[in-house]
């Protein structure tokens, strides 16, 4: 069973967009897609506490073309 996560856990929601979603180009993927991607994720579940807003829809925009940088760096 994978580990719940939720809207606080940008990391963790980078390194899953690159695994789920590894042909898109994050900086063309609109917040309202970018919304939907991550709660189709397998273990995302929203904390009510905690909803989601646009600074942190831009922190997983951020990471996730971190994580793509990186992954392309360890293959060359």
């Amino acid at each position: 069973m994978a580990r719940e996560f939720g809207w606080l856990d940008v990391d963790d929601i980078a390194v899953a967009l690159v695994e789920r979603h590894a042909g898109a180009d994050p900086l063309r993927v609109r917040f309202t897609e970018l919304r939907k991607m991550v709660e189709a994720l397998p273990g995302f579940a929203p904390d009510p506490d905690h909803p989601v807003n646009e600074r942190i829809l831009e922190e997983i925009q951020r990471l996730w073309i971190e994580e793509l940088e990186d992954a392309d760096r360890d293959e060359d």
